[in-house]
C-alpha cells in the first residue's frame, strides 16, 4: 500500500506515534491525547507503532495501527524478567536490547518507506536514542513524552548502581546538562513529581532541569471523572447492586498474578465481616483467568474494556502500583490499596510518592502482606471517602495543544498547570 501522498492533498498533516511503553496504561493516555489533539487539527492523519497488549487496545478504538508494530515486542521480556510481585527495570533494560532493535528496525523502515509532519512517542527511549545516533531517520520533528525523570538504583549492586548513572547521564547530557534531543518535551505532570534531587554524582538537578526544558501538561484521562460522580448511576448502568463492591486489578502484563491471588486468599476473611461484599478479580489481557480461583463471593474477569467506570461504581479498588491506574483512582476519588512491583523504581519511588504528595490511596507492599493482613486493611477501608484534594484533569488538551503548535511550525510555549487545590 502506498503510504506517501503529497503534502498538497494533506493539509491537516499526518502523524506517526508510537506508544512505546509495555501494559495499558499509556495506550490509554495516548489514545486520549490523540482525540484531543483531532479536536485541535480536524482531518489530522495518524499512524501507530505498539507492541502488544497496547496495540490491541489502539486497534479497538479504531485506530491504525501499523503492521510494523509486529517488530515492537517488549511485554514478554518484561514478564519473563519478573520473579513472583517483583520487576527490576536494571535486569530488564539489559533483557531488553534485542527487543529493542526489533523496534527501530520497524521504526525505521516507517520512516523511510512514508513522509510524517510529526512523529510523536510516549516513553519511546529507543526510538530517541536511535534518532540521536542516526540522525538520518529524523524525517520529521519529534516529540517525547515522560512521566519520570532519571532512574534509580533499586539494589546495592555494583553493576546496576553504575548502569544507571550511565543512563542518567545520557538522559541529561553530562555535567552542565544539555536540551534533550527532542523538539518538544512533554511531562505527564506537575514539576513537584519530579524529584528535587541530581541525576547522579555530579548531574544536574532533576526538577531544576525538567523545569527548564519540558513542558509539564498535567495528568491525562480519557475520560471525564465528572462523569461518574454519580456512583449508584454508574453501578445500576454496569449491573451491580448495592453489594459492597471490591474490584482487584493489575497492569496490563501478567506480572502481578500473584496479587490477585493474595486478593482471592484475603477475601473468605473479608467475607467473614461483611457477608453481602463482592470481589471482582481482573486479570487484564494477558494473565490466564484460570491460575485465579475464586472463593465464595468472588469473580474473575479476562480483560475489562474501560475499567475505570468499574473503578468509579466500587467501593474499594485493591491495585498493582501502576501509575496510570492510580491516578484514574485518584481523579475518581474511590478509597483504593495499592502495591508498587517490588525493585520496580518508577512504581515504588515515582508513583509511591507521587501519591503519598497527594495523600491518596493506601500503600502496601507484598512481601509483608498476608492475606488476613490485607483482609484487614480492606474492612477498615470499606464505606470510607476520599479525603484528598482534586487533581489537575486537563494533560491531554494542553499536550495535544502543544503538539498541535508543533504542527503549524509555532514554538510550544513552555506553561506549568496548576492544581485545582490551589
Amino acid at each position: 500500500m502506498d503510504r506517501m501522498p503529497s503534502r498538497a492533498g494533506r493539509p491537516s498533516g499526518r502523524v506517526l506515534y508510537i506508544s512505546g511503553s509495555i501494559g495499558l496504561g499509556h495506550a490509554a493516555r495516548d489514545l486520549a491525547i490523540v482525540a484531543a489533539l483531532r479536536r485541535e487539527v480536524p482531518g489530522l492523519q495518524i499512524d501507530w507503532l505498539a507492541g502488544d497488549p497496547a496495540r490491541r487496545l489502539i486497534a479497538e478504538a479504531g485506530e491504525t495501527v501499523l503492521e510494523e508494530s509486529s517488530g515492537f515486542d517488549e511485554t514478554p521480556v518484561a514478564e519473563a524478567s519478573a520473579e513472583a510481585f517483583s520487576l527490576n527495570l536494571a535486569d530488564y533494560v539489559r533483557r531488553a536490547r534485542g527487543a529493542w532493535s526489533g523496534a527501530i528496525r520497524a521504526f525505521a523502515h516507517v520512516v523511510t518507506a512514508s513522509r510524517y509532519d510529526v512523529v510523536v512517542g510516549d516513553e519511546a527511549y529507543e526510538i530517541a536514542g536511535a534518532l540521536h545516533a542516526h540522525p538520518e531517520l529524523r524525517t520529521a520533528p519529534f516529540t517525547m513524552i515522560y512521566d519520570f525523570v532519571g532512574l534509580d538504583a533499586m539494589t546495592w549492586r555494583p553493576s546496576e548502581r553504575l548502569m544507571v548513572h550511565a543512563a542518567n547521564r545520557a538522559w541529561c547530557g553530562g555535567r552542565r546538562g544539555r536540551p534533550p534531543g527532542s523538539d518538544l518535551t512533554l511531562f505527564i505532570g506537575e514539576p513537584e513529581d519530579v524529584p528535587d534531587r541530581r541525576f547522579g554524582f555530579l548531574l544536574p538537578n532533576r526538577r531544576a532541569y525538567a523545569r527548564r526544558y519540558f513542558e509539564f501538561v498535567g495528568y491525562v484521562f480519557g475520560f471525564d471523572p465528572a462523569t461518574y460522580a454519580d456512583r449508584a448511576k454508574t453501578r445500576a448502568r454496569l449491573g451491580y447492586d448495592d453489594q459492597p463492591l471490591i474490584v482487584c486489578c493489575i497492569g496490563g502484563t501478567s506480572v502481578g498474578g500473584d496479587l490477585l491471588r493474595l486478593c482471592a486468599a484475603a477475601h473468605p476473611r473479608v467475607r467473614a465481616q461483611s457477608p453481602d461484599s463482592r470481589m471482582v478479580l481482573v486479570c487484564g489481557p494477558r494473565l490466564d483467568p484460570s491460575t485465579v480461583r475464586p472463593p465464595a463471593g468472588a469473580e474473575v474477569r479476562a480483560y475489562v474494556p474501560r475499567l475505570y467506570e468499574h473503578f468509579a461504581a466500587s467501593d474499594l479498588v485493591v491495585t498493582q502500583g501502576g501509575g496510570t491506574t492510580t491516578l484514574e483512582l485518584t481523579a475518581l476519588r474511590r478509597p483504593f490499596v495499592y502495591f508498587p512491583l517490588e525493585g520496580h523504581f518508577e512504581q515504588d519511588r515515582v508513583v509511591g510518592k507521587r501519591l503519598a504528595r497527594h495523600r491518596a490511596g493506601t500503600r502496601l507492599d507484598y512481601t509483608e502482606t498476608t492475606p488476613d493482613m490485607l483482609a484487614d486493611t480492606i474492612i477498615g477501608l470499606l464505606g470510607t471517602q476520599a479525603t484528598w484534594a482534586p487533581i489537575p484533569t486537563d494533560g491531554a488538551q494542553r499536550a495535544a495543544r502543544q503538539i498541535a503548535n508543533l504542527l503549524s511550525g509555532r514554538t510550544p510555549a513552555m506553561s506549568v498547570p496548576h492544581s485545582p487545590s490551589r
